[in-house]
């Protein structure tokens, strides 16, 4: 697997309160845990400025991990990272013991690709829709992929990809899936139509216009009266 993250443990002795704040202080390492696959739990302590590397790196989260340990090798996946509410201090570790035929829900990244070859934007002018960004798969701890790659360079406008039209790693699935929760996870969809803006008179052209409505209804009713004075004296 690329990328492969390993960290280095010592075997932790010292356990409780205050010997993991003992350890934290004056060790500059993280109190952690090992457990699982049927084998005997292992205190340990990581060093700090490894696993704060390691943070760093989304792969932590997802992948299998490697820790040394006395010259031996476990092959683990985080279970909690716990953090300082305030300052974000490392505070434990919790890791799974598991080989390659366990099988784990795991959160995996979608990977778009041909984004700037995609027809329905490039030739039709539409618009890149990225409706979820990853997704939770169950797989072989042996197989878990870096991320799920979609091909997008030929979806064309109005078109989308859905949950249903993805390729999963060998033996992976989506827990649960079924046709009810077959969501859209891309798609390409026609610009917003621009909204004319209504014509804007200001003020004073307002004004005008209104005076002179007034001054023509005062003309007619001039006129009127002129009519009807005429008519009389015949």
């Amino acid at each position: 697997m690329s990328n492969e993250i390993i960290l280095n443990a010592d075997l932790r002795v010292r356990t409780g309160t205050n010997k993991t704040r003992e350890i934290r202080r004056e060790d500059s390492m993280v109190p952690a845990i090992i457990y699982g696959n049927k084998e005997e739990s292992k205190n340990i302590k990581l060093r700090l400025n490894e696993l704060t590397k390691a943070s760093e790196n989304e792969l932590f989260y997802t992948q299998v991990l490697k820790i040394l340990l006395e010259g031996n090798e476990e092959k683990v996946v985080l279970k909690e990272l716990q953090r300082e509410p305030v300052k974000g201090k490392f505070l434990h570790a919790d890791f799974l013991r598991v080989s390659s035929k366990t099988k784990l829900k795991v959160i995996i990244p979608f990977r778009f690709n041909g984004e700037e070859e995609c027809e329905g934007v490039k030739t039709d002018g539409g618009v890149l829709a990225k409706v979820i960004s990853e997704i939770e798969i169950a797989c072989l701890a042996g197989n878990i992929p870096e991320s799920i790659d979609i091909d997008i360079a030929n979806l064309k406008l109005n078109e989308a990809i859905r949950l249903s039209d993805i390729n999963l790693p060998e033996g992976a699935e989506i827990p649960g899936f079924d046709a009810e929760n077959d969501q859209m996870v891309v798609s390409v969809t026609p610009p917003r139509a621009e909204i004319e803006e209504p014509e804007i008179v200001p003020e004073g052209e307002e004004g005008d216009a209104s005076q002179a409505d007034d001054s023509s209804e005062d003309q007619d009713s001039a006129g009127d009266e002129a009519s009807e004075e005429a008519e009389s004296n015949d």
